[in-house]
């Protein structure tokens, strides 16, 4: 036995909504031919478990690819016009089957629904501008960082490779001059490393600001308060450590970079990137701990950024007692650091092993 199911209708300007009563509805066969809608299925509607169909001739043309989608309660079919526009009535015939009537849960006069589409467009518009905000905020920062990230690495090559070629051609003999040298370079690219603290902090990479804050402030303080302001720590051998073992770290780390800013990777400077601080970095800081401790008998006796007391004490700080406090902060910047280049390492590697497998 044959049924008509009870059928609820609403439009759009661009599409017909069909809403069909029936339940846990199988065998769902929905057509479009020749502007007719046909709908056959079996279901439980208004006269219980039966074979029901129907057919709707539509008022104007409509196209021939049909969506429908079966819930456990009805069957939702979805007509697109083939024209633009608003329809007076859903069929042909002028009075409307029985078995069918207006959905007025999704029901909307045209106004209303001119509106509905233009806040559509409007949230489609919005969402474009903002993505497109973002790829050129995305695009401007990516940009930054590459330049930023090339000019520290030409910066520090440059530094490197001066240092060993000088090495090699005079021996001992370069470690004396280092300074003289290097350090117009090596003040440039300390200074701009600055803003590697500011990145962190405004959020435009992610990573650690009191990590960053405290190698960079850590090198510069050395660079400029240890080596800048003591002539006679210009010509000391344990410069030439410094700058070299700061060097050697970075020609990896900043190319590292500049191959993110692509979203490429190469597995091997990967590799020395997660792994050639771990001899490196100890050094480095043990060369600069040298060179504090080489430059607390020279600030005693020049008395350089010394803190005057009243004359009624008649004495003054020495700034080497600052150093030797800062002797203590910079092992424990050390264990920090160490701690939290671990960490990236760690898990750096533990994902890469988890996309293998």
């Amino acid at each position: 036995m044959t049924l008509t199911p009870l059928v609820y209708w609403a439009q759009r300007h661009e599409e017909i909504y069909l809403r069909v009563e029936l339940t846990d509805a199988q065998n769902i066969d929905v057509q479009v031919h020749e502007n007719v809608l046909k709908f056959q299925a079996l279901g439980c509607g208004a006269k219980g478990q039966h074979n029901y169909e129907f057919s709707l001739e539509f008022l104007l043309p409509v196209k021939s690819e049909v969506r429908h989608k079966s819930t456990q309660r009805q069957v939702n079919i979805t007509v697109r016009k083939q024209h633009r526009g608003w329809w007076e009535r859903l069929t042909v015939l002028e009075r409307k089957p029985v078995f069918l009537a207006p959905d007025f849960d999704r029901w909307l006069d045209e106004s209303d629904a001119e509106m509905e589409l233009q806040e559509k467009e409007e949230k489609k518009n919005r969402l474009k501008t903002v993505r497109h905000t973002e790829e050129g905020f995305i695009s401007l920062k990516t940009s930054f960082l590459l330049v930023y990230n090339l000019v520290q690495f030409l910066g520090f090559s440059w530094i490197f490779v001066n240092m060993t070629v000088r090495l090699f051609i005079f021996g001992q003999d370069s470690l004396y001059d280092t300074f003289h040298t290097i350090s117009d370079a090596m003040f440039f690219c300390q200074t701009l490393a600055l803003v590697e603290v500011l990145n962190a902090a405004f959020g435009v990479v992610r990573t650690g600001v009191v990590p960053t804050l405290i190698q960079v402030v850590g090198r510069n303080f050395v660079l400029f308060i240890i080596f800048g302001s003591l002539e006679e720590m210009h010509h000391r051998p344990v410069v030439f450590f410094v700058f070299y073992l700061w060097s050697a770290i970075e020609i990896f780390r900043y190319p590292f970079y500049m191959l993110g800013c692509f979203n490429t990777e190469w597995k091997t400077l990967t590799w020395l990137r997660y792994s050639v601080w771990i001899p490196l970095y100890p050094l480095g800081v043990l060369a600069e701990a040298v060179a504090v401790v080489q430059s607390i008998p020279i600030f005693d006796q020049t008395k350089l950024y010394s803190i005057p007391l009243p004359k009624a004490i008649g004495t003054s700080i020495n700034f080497s007692y600052v150093l030797h406090v800062y002797l203590i902060l910079m092992f424990l910047g050390l264990f920090i650091n160490f701690r939290h280049l671990y960490k990236q390492r760690k898990r750096r590697f533990r994902t890469k092993k988890r996309k293998t497998h």
